[in-house]
């Protein structure tokens, strides 16, 4: 399993991210809201690694006060071979490319095996997903149902995902 560390939407980007769940799941197609675990909500990975030891989080309280932290939801995109995921990506701002370089900073040290390298300063692409192993005969579908207006809203929360426990630790001051 991998350890990442992910903003999370605040009120009304989390609520627009759920609705485009709910009708991919109406459509009976693939999508997030059928993962119902209680940590399973819309987010935006900043860094994702074999493991990310607990101390990074004490480190990571300093990004607080940057948050909330406006994000405009755009286009979406299709990652993936065989079986895709569809996503929707976030505009970067200087001010969330700003954030995503301190995490990986910080959390750097505490990654034994570092960054996956997709995750890193340069090569991350930020997004948010709205489902997964979308099969070929349904991207075109899944599309149609994930596109739509920009969403604007806000990164209100900071997390820290431990996929070997299965537990999402917040991180706050």
């Amino acid at each position: 399993m991998v350890h990442s560390v992910e903003l999370t939407l605040d009120e009304a980007g989390d609520a627009a991210v759920r609705r485009i769940w709910t009708a991919l799941q109406d459509a009976d197609l693939p999508s997030q809201a059928n993962h119902t675990g209680a940590s399973n909500r819309p987010h935006t990975t900043l860094t994702v690694a074999e493991e990310i030891s607990g101390a990074a989080d004490a480190e990571l309280v300093s990004m607080l006060p940057k948050l909330p932290l406006p994000c405009r939801l755009g286009a979406p995109v299709v990652f993936g071979h065989g079986r895709y995921t569809v996503a929707r990506l976030v505009v970067p701002s200087a001010e969330l490319l700003a954030v995503h370089a301190d995490v990986h900073r910080i959390c750097l040290p505490h990654m034994p095996s570092g960054a996956l390298h997709h995750t890193e300063p340069g090569q991350w692409t930020a997004h948010v997903t709205v489902a997964r192993r979308v099969r070929a005969e349904q991207v075109a579908d899944v599309l149609a149902i994930a596109a739509g207006a920009e969403i604007d809203g806000g990164f209100a929360g900071l997390r820290h995902w431990d996929g070997n426990a299965r537990v999402d630790h917040a991180i706050s001051g």
